[in-house]
């Protein structure tokens, strides 16, 4: 049953809630989002100030809901559902069909509603793309999931492919039938992968087919509605800037760009620029919706207005117009007619956006999403605020590493357990919303898989001998933290040991660099991978990634990796410095801690120049570091970071910990 009990549906229309179909359809929609470690702040979107039975009976009441089977987590997923979108695609005249993982907003996570790659297949990677045919069908994944992908998925019924090695596009050209319709969901493909297969089909002989709604959501006859997570303010005492102030910045780069109004589908772009954090998705504070940015600093807000507590609605004022999300395509429409100039970024927004645009007779500028660099370029109050975020995140961490050394010797120990334990002492600060991202805890063999997720048929027990990988993060209001630490269970080997210590020479080697105003992340990329190199070894992830201030763990549009990047570190980024060693089979090395791009002054220089602020506050395991390929430079700045770990952290911890602390931090 999930129907509410009468006492509560009385209490409920005493309340103002007078219709149950409505509030039906709001609690549907309350439990199809998720519920972060913040609590059930869900509840002031139904009944503010509820008595506690009234709060206790509509919790059970979404928990009944939640808890409906919508067909995901099943893996390999049911092969009827294969056959059956088949037939709905026999039937709208469709020779195939590409299922992305991607939403309409091109996110890291998304929805359950928009779980569709999931639901046909049973693969639950965050980055993958299905194709079927009426005789075949491939996935396509990425290097992190090679082994994921086999035990989700019937690999019998999906062929998987890793990519780069063989793209979705090469597939196509080699395997779409002559004259074939390859149809797409329009809302799911970017502008610019659109053009990508169109391409690759009229290679083949075929064409790429825009769809009318989308066939899967046809035959997912059981799929939840979208997520209805309460749209909060962001106080300006986190922001640093009021979103007045962010409207006026970001609307005279629009102009700048040449365009009159930009399209804004990035939730995080949203939330950053209204000052605003939702809770539509998993361990990111979003709301999902799309915004249309007018070059004067008004903003026509595309969002579901059951989200929107009212406080949050006078906080958005005057100068920003809600609007429902599907009156999106009628407002395009109007623009386009009007001879407005829309800026939309090719790389995220869905090309449904520019199909609409284009036969209303608008004109497009293609362009980036202009709040994604204002947006990664934080200010000294959001600065402030992260430092506090690891201040507070490394104690909890501090807690957590000296509990481990107590109690991983026994050899009992367990991932699950383990990561458990560390989300325990986040949550015992009182100030943690959610984490950051799905904690990894790997250890031994499991540490080498990057995107490792510990499960009760794969975790394994924390041995003597071996090596320990956790990459964890916090979502506090004042900042988002992301960590990794590799430590020793026991006394590790002289090659565990070898390669530890070449992973923290690249880790402060990128740490210390110093380089002129307009350097890129991919300009110094090397610097992490120098002494792995010279042993004839590498990794196969990015270096570097930013991250949000309370937004998303994954922030561009810098990076520090292989992959080419233009956009230059500027002041005020964060980003992550996570070099690492992975030996299948064996065991996983990363060091990771998040850096601030900050000017620093050097006499006599020729231009200006940049370095890096260390912001992440915890002891790196000196069991693991061979101390004698260490330079004296390079031993200067562990003992310094060590020195700057024990002062911060030590006034908070408990005396135990506070002594562990200070061996674990000691000079070498």
């Amino acid at each position: 049953m999930t129907t509410p009990p009468s006492d509560l549906t009385t209490r409920l229309r005493l309340a103002g809630h007078t219709d149950p179909q409505a509030l039906d359809r709001l609690m549907r929609g309350i439990a199809a989002a998720p519920e972060s470690l913040a609590g059930p702040e869900w509840l002031d979107l139904v009944q503010p100030g509820a008595d506690p039975a009234t709060r206790s009976a509509l919790i059970d009441w979404r928990a009944r809901l939640a808890a409906v089977d919508d067909g995901l987590g099943i893996a390999p997923a049911p092969s009827a559902r294969l056959a059956d979108l088949r037939a709905e695609l026999r039937r709208r005249g469709l020779d195939g069909f590409v299922v992305p993982r991607a939403d309409e907003h091109q996110g890291e996570y998304v929805a359950r509603q928009s779980q569709r790659l999931a639901w046909l297949t049973g693969f639950t990677g965050s980055a993958g793309l299905a194709i079927v045919l009426s005789d075949r069908a491939a996935i396509f994944i990425d290097g992190r999931y090679t082994l994921q992908v086999r035990h989700q998925v019937d690999v019998d019924a999906f062929v998987p492919l890793q990519i780069p090695e063989q793209s979705p596009e090469a597939w196509i050209s080699a395997n779409l039938p002559k004259g074939a319709k390859l149809g797409f969901d329009p809302w799911l493909q970017t502008v610019d992968g659109e053009q990508r297969f169109a391409r690759a089909c009229a290679r083949a002989g075929g064409s790429f087919v825009a769809t009318e709604g989308n066939p899967l959501d046809a035959v997912w006859k059981d799929r939840v509605p979208p997520p209805l997570g309460a749209v909060r303010l962001h106080d300006e005492v986190h922001a640093g800037e009021s979103s007045e102030s962010r409207r006026a910045r970001v609307g005279r780069i629009v102009a700048d760009k040449g365009a009159d109004i930009a399209l804004l589908t990035a939730p995080d772009s949203i939330a950053w620029l209204l000052n605003i954090r939702g809770g539509d998705l998993p361990r990111t504070p979003f709301a999902l919706g799309f915004a249309l940015l007018h070059a004067d600093g008004h903003v026509d807000l595309h969002m579901d207005g059951r989200k929107l507590l009212p406080a949050t609605r006078a906080w958005l004022g005057n100068a920003v117009t809600l609007a429902a999300p599907d009156a999106l395509g009628d407002a395009l429409d109007r623009l386009a007619t009007a001879g407005k100039r829309i800026l939309i970024e090719p790389s995220t927004a869905p090309v449904w956006a520019a199909r609409r645009l284009a036969a209303a007779g608008g004109q497009i500028v293609r362009d980036a999403d202009p709040v994604a660099l204002p947006k990664a370029c934080k200010n000294a109050v959001e600065l402030a605020g992260v430092r506090a975020a690891h201040r507070r995140d490394g104690a909890a961490i501090g807690r957590f590493l000296h509990w481990l050394a107590r109690e991983a010797p026994s050899g009992r120990l367990r991932e699950i357990e383990v990561s458990d334990r560390l989300q325990r002492f986040r949550e015992d600060t009182g100030a943690l919303r959610d984490l950051s991202f799905d904690t990894i805890s790997g250890a031994g063999p499991n540490g080498a898989i990057v995107h490792y997720r510990a499960a009760p048929a794969t975790e394994r027990t924390l041995e003597p001998g071996s090596l320990y990988l956790v990459d964890s993060g916090g979502q506090y209001l004042d900042g988002t933290t992301d960590i990794t630490r590799t430590i020793a269970v026991g006394t590790p080997s002289a090659e565990m040991r070898d390669r530890f210590t070449r992973v923290l020479k690249g880790h402060i080697a990128l740490a210390t660099a110093r380089f002129p105003v307009g350097t890129t992340g991919s300009q110094l990329d090397a610097l992490a991978r120098y002494h792995l190199w010279q042993a004839g070894l590498d990794y196969d992830h990015g270096t570097g990634h930013g991250v949000g201030a309370y937004l998303s763990v994954h922030e561009g549009p810098h990076r520090i990796s292989k992959a080419a990047n233009s956009v230059a570190l500027m002041p005020g980024m964060i980003v992550s410095n996570e070099p690492g060693y992975y030996k299948t089979g064996a065991y996983g090395i990363r060091i990771e801690n998040l850096i601030a791009v900050r000017d620093v002054e050097i006499a006599g220089a020729d231009r200006r120049y940049l370095e890096f602020e260390t912001l992440t506050l915890a002891p790196i395991d000196l069991a693991c570091v061979a101390p004698e390929l260490l330079n004296e430079a390079e031993r200067a700045w562990l003992n310094a970071y060590h020195a700057r770990v024990f002062e911060a952290l030590a006034p908070d911890l408990e005396p135990e910990a506070r002594t562990w602390l200070r061996s674990a931090t000691r000079p070498l």
